[in-house]
This record gives C-alpha cells, structure tokens and sequence, in this order.
C-alpha cells in the first residue's frame, strides 16, 4: 500500500496516522504495532507511539509507505 497522506496541522502523531491511513484498525493496535518495532520513520526504526509525524517524512513498515505532505 502506496498512501499520500496531507496534514491539516503541523504534525500527526505516528499513532494516529497509522489509523487513519488503515495500517492498523485502531489506536491501541497502532500503539503495539509500533512497539514491535514495525514501523520507520525516514529510514529509521521508530519505536515512540506519539512521535510527530510533519510535512516532508515517509512512515514506511512491510507492506506499506505513507508520504506525509503539507496541505
């Protein structure tokens, strides 16, 4: 899954943008997915449940890619 997602602040929590975008089916389930050590931010392996995700960064894990992008 290829996803653009288009901020409407100046950031997202990582929690929630995984929900949004349906990576995961809900808030708590995101938090544990992102635990396990699934998800990366720019390249790197992010493990902060509440990280601020802005304009600009690729949130990427198996099987997914969501580029953040300014509205």
């Amino acid at each position: 899954m290829n996803e653009t997602y288009r901020l409407t602040t100046d950031y997202i929590a990582l929690c929630d943008l995984l929900k949004i975008c349906s990576v995961c089916s809900s808030g708590g389930q995101a938090k544990h997915f992102i635990a396990e050590g699934n998800v990366q931010v720019d390249g790197q392996q992010e493990l902060r449940k509440t990280c601020k995700i802005r304009a600009g960064q690729l949130v990427s894990g198996e099987g997914f890619t969501i580029r953040v992008v300014a509205s």
